[in-house]
């Protein structure tokens, strides 16, 4: 990783930390998220994944706005320290704990397939 990657991954950590935060106190059900990055065809490469505790939950914040705010949120973030997606829907995915332990035995590393 060259240096300015490493810079732009800090602050990106940095960002979406503040996200996660906010999300804590806005989203019932809302646990942590990460991402994914090619820093060689960054941004297009980025993925952000969302995690929520169950199902129910998730299902719930998908029928009040189909997740629009939550990634409002992540894209406002992103902005205000310079990184433009063309299409939020694409570079943010939502999952569950549940969902993991039932069709990975709970193994992030193999559902994430994204790296």
């Amino acid at each position: 990783m060259r240096k300015t990657d490493k810079k732009l991954e800090s602050t990106l950590i940095t960002a979406l930390t503040e996200v996660c935060n906010e999300a804590l106190e806005a989203f019932n059900g809302f646990q942590w998220l990460t991402h994914f990055a090619n820093y060689s065809h960054f941004p297009d490469s980025l993925i952000i994944v969302c995690v929520f505790d169950t199902n129910e939950h998730l299902e719930k914040m998908y029928q009040k706005d189909t997740g629009n705010a939550f990634r409002h949120m992540i894209k406002s973030k992103l902005e205000s320290i310079g990184i433009r997606l063309k299409n939020i829907h694409s570079h943010v995915k939502f999952d569950t704990e549940k969902a993991c332990e039932k069709e990975h035995d709970g193994r992030w590393n193999k559902r994430f397939n994204y790296a």
